[in-house]
């Protein structure tokens, strides 16, 4: 087994130093050191290859075309930058001693950083002209905006109403339609389900939160109240800019040809549908969690895991991917839902018993909805 990284030697590192907490468990998966034995060659002068390289420990012997070598040693100034960053590579690299990298696919590390800078520029942008930016920040530590883009964020802000509230005031109303969604900008929020003597509590909102978001993605009427528990400010975004700058870049679909791939890779279905859905039809090996239940249920779900949500039409599995991106799970949605798949193949696949499709339980031949 691979010894446990060192946090601080991986901070160390630039340009990896200014990624943020979400960032680093982005990458969790590749944080596992590649080991080399002495004379072991890690890659040659001229290679493509994708891969940002990082010494960890150990020594490395760097050799360019002009026959010019430099003695490259885990822990010094130089060891904290890529090596040999560009493509194709200029030098050859082979281990003197034995060694260890870590290596980071560069299309995925380009991407956060990317990211992660351009919300840096707007956070400075935003504190230069005076504005409060940590209900931002800590909107943009949210793994939902990993997928949006900066651009997206810029329009979101210039779009969004704040409205200021007093303490009790209702900002949602369970069984209303929806018509927008709200940020939390300042102040604190709680959110109720059910009245009186069945009224619960299911969660207090913290500031940068969103909210509302999952009557405008199922078409659904509320599922529950949201009241300020003290005196704050909500900003909103209504529906039309909610889905082409949030629900656009974060919601990923799938067809059913692609969802057969990722199951071959370990994916795993959800069925975001009511029970009694579920029981009459539902995919083979499926997990059930009704998107009514889905928050409070995402505990018993693996976060090293990619999940296949869907359902009939494909509304309540799009709120199902958003909530969970939120949490910080892979989700992909059924484009367009059951329903949506020709009735042949629709059939077909219903029939097969395989691991990974849709089978009808007791081969019953009722249709859910």
């Amino acid at each position: 087994m691979s010894e446990p990284l060192n946090p601080e030697q991986l901070r160390s590192f630039t340009p990896l130093n200014v990624l943020s907490e979400q960032q680093w468990r982005e990458l969790r998966s590749q944080l596992v050191p590649q080991h080399l034995l002495a004379g072991q060659l890690l890659f040659r002068q001229g290679d493509q290859a994708r891969t940002t390289y990082y010494l960890l420990s150990g020594e490395l012997l760097l050799c360019g075309a002009d026959g010019q070598e430099e003695r490259l040693q885990a822990g010094t100034a130089a060891s904290c930058h890529p090596l040999s960053p560009s493509l194709p590579r200029l030098h050859e690299a082979r281990a003197l001693s034995d060694a260890s990298v870590l290596a980071l696919d560069s299309a995925t590390l380009g991407r956060l950083l990317t990211w992660r800078l351009a919300y840096q520029d707007l956070l400075l942008e935003l504190a230069g002209n005076g504005e409060d930016t940590e209900w931002l920040e800590r909107l943009l530590e949210n793994p939902l905006f990993t997928k949006v883009p900066p651009a997206n964020v810029r329009a979101m802000l210039e779009r969004l109403h704040p409205i200021d509230l007093p303490a009790d005031s209702r900002v949602l109303v369970e069984g209303e339609s929806g018509d927008c969604c709200y940020f939390l900008k300042s102040g604190r929020a709680e959110v109720i389900r059910g009245a009186d003597s069945a009224r619960q509590v299911l969660a207090e909102l913290e500031i940068g939160a969103c909210f509302g978001e999952e009557a405008l993605l199922s078409d659904q009427p509320r599922n529950a109240s949201v009241t300020m528990i003290e005196a704050g400010v909500v900003l909103r975004l209504d529906r039309q800019d909610f889905f082409s700058l949030l629900k656009a870049p974060v919601v990923d679909e799938v067809s059913f040809g692609e969802a057969a791939r990722l199951l071959g890779n370990g994916a795993q279905w959800l069925d975001v549908r009511l029970q009694d859905e579920y029981e009459r039809s539902h995919a083979q090996h499926s997990l059930n969690m009704p998107l009514q239940l889905l928050r409070l249920k995402t505990r018993l779900l693996d976060k090293g895991k990619t999940y296949l949500c869907y359902c009939d039409s494909g509304k309540r599995s799009a709120s199902a991917v958003f909530l969970l991106s939120q949490l910080g799970f892979s989700a992909y949605a059924l484009r367009d839902g059951l329903d949506a798949l020709p009735p042949i193949q629709r059939d077909a696949l219903l029939c097969e018993s395989g691991p990974g499709y849709l089978a009808r339980s007791g081969g019953r031949t009722e249709r859910s909805h």
